[in-house]
């Protein structure tokens, strides 16, 4: 005992202000391939010969991809050092983005998608990495910054996506981000702390006991639903408007990278919820974001028009939206960070797993849709996830004292 005390004080006085700031950042980078194809579904498809319909393939594989690595990646990292793992899973990654921008049909394109989600999923290696390696007193401040590293690769990386393939092709976006992988791995092999878990699972074990914990833990399973459920909304929507945008406004890759830039602003409250969630409000503030992010639907769904106050009703709703789930996703995540200690790895990637596979329903739902129906059948879908999510909150029994 006392030798694993003296390894988590030493880690832990290591984790300067700098360590914060590059594992946030790292984050951001990370995550962000997961999103970079959302706003490019169109050019990629037009390239590699997938159809319209088939188009929302190409998000959903890289997001089952990365629920393939929740479930038997992220649980490694509660019996592996953390730093060799970052490291292998990163070089996956960078050699997926390499192929991804020289793939000639959509066969091997579409594999590698899957590939791209299993090596990203490093960001969530990283958010319960920097809880292990800080103090209990600075451990909220520390993950907020590291999540909102986070939610900034997220929120930028459709703007960032469509900038450069405005300018240079869809191509380049994947060969910027492998480079900058690559850069990243270095970085991070090289600087990080070791942080060596003492298992006493075997990887089989691990794996079992993912089910165990669902199990054994309802604020687990219903916090996942809640954000499956907004999460869906958020990928449909994100996968179907930059077609609504080219189809019903005939705006250019750049003017869709503008339009994505503007729903950056959602990422403002993902630090409010956490604030106002340390004050008692976690339940009101689910709710809250539901209603939201129904509204955000419903809006869109009355002006369908090809008009200016169309467009700036569906920016607005684009922010909003993102608002809701960015804001849902630290609720959240302070839930269940409090339900475990060493097995928090394997609760945040059963967490993270059902939400994107909410995700990547929601990405394939929303091109069928889309492609069948228009934006009238895709807006009542959005309306109808996040009321499945809020109907099913009500049910929810006063669980304050884990919530709260």
């Amino acid at each position: 005992m006392p030798t694993k005390q003296a390894s988590t004080t030493s880690a832990q006085s290591q984790l300067s202000p700098w360590i914060v700031l590059l594992l946030a950042s790292a984050c951001g980078l990370i995550v962000a391939n997961l999103y970079y194809a959302q706003t490019v579904v169109g050019p990629i498809s037009m390239t590699t010969g997938l159809s319209s319909a088939a188009s929302g393939l190409i998000v959903t594989l890289t997001q089952l991809g990365y629920v393939i690595g929740l479930l038997f990646i992220v649980p490694l990292s509660d019996i592996i050092e953390n730093r060799r793992l970052t490291t292998l899973s990163l070089i996956v990654l960078v050699l997926a983005l390499i192929i991804a921008a020289f793939a000639p049909q959509a066969g091997l394109f579409l594999m590698v998608s899957l590939f791209i989600g299993v090596g990203s999923v490093v960001a969530q290696i990283l958010v319960p990495y920097a809880t292990y390696l800080t103090s209990e007193e600075q451990r909220g401040r520390v993950v907020g910054n590291v999540m909102s590293g986070l939610l900034l690769g997220i929120m930028l990386a459709r703007p960032v996506a469509s900038f450069i393939t405005s300018i240079w092709g869809w191509q380049a976006v994947f060969i910027f981000s492998a480079i900058m992988i690559a850069l990243l791995t270095i970085l991070l092999s090289r600087t990080l702390p070791v942080r060596q878990p003492k298992p006493n699972l075997s990887y089989g074990q691990l794996i079992i006991s993912l089910g165990t914990l669902l199990k054994k833990l309802p604020p687990l399973r219903r916090r996942a639903l809640y954000q499956a459920s907004l999460f869906g909304a958020f990928s449909l929507f994100w996968t179907t408007v930059p077609m609504r945008l080219a189809n019903d406004f005939n705006m250019s890759q750049q003017g869709i990278a503008w339009f994505a830039l503007a729903g950056v602003g959602g990422a403002i409250a993902a630090p409010i919820a956490g604030r106002l969630a340390d004050r008692g409000l976690t339940r009101i503030l689910t709710g809250t974001a539901m209603v939201i992010a129904l509204l955000s639907f419903a809006v869109t769904y009355l002006f369908q028009s090809n008009s200016t106050t169309a467009l700036i009703v569906l920016l607005i709703a684009a922010i909003t939206l993102d608002m809701a789930v960015s804001g849902n996703l630290v609720l959240g995540q302070r839930v269940i960070y409090s339900l475990g200690n060493e097995a928090r790895g394997r609760i945040n990637g059963i967490f993270m797993s059902i939400f994107f596979i909410g995700g990547a329903a929601g990405s394939s739902i929303g091109s069928w849709s889309y492609a069948y129906g228009g934006w009238a059948l895709t807006s009542i879908i959005g309306i109808a996830m996040p009321l499945l999510a809020f109907l099913y909150y009500f049910t929810e029994k006063n669980t304050r004292h884990i919530q709260d």
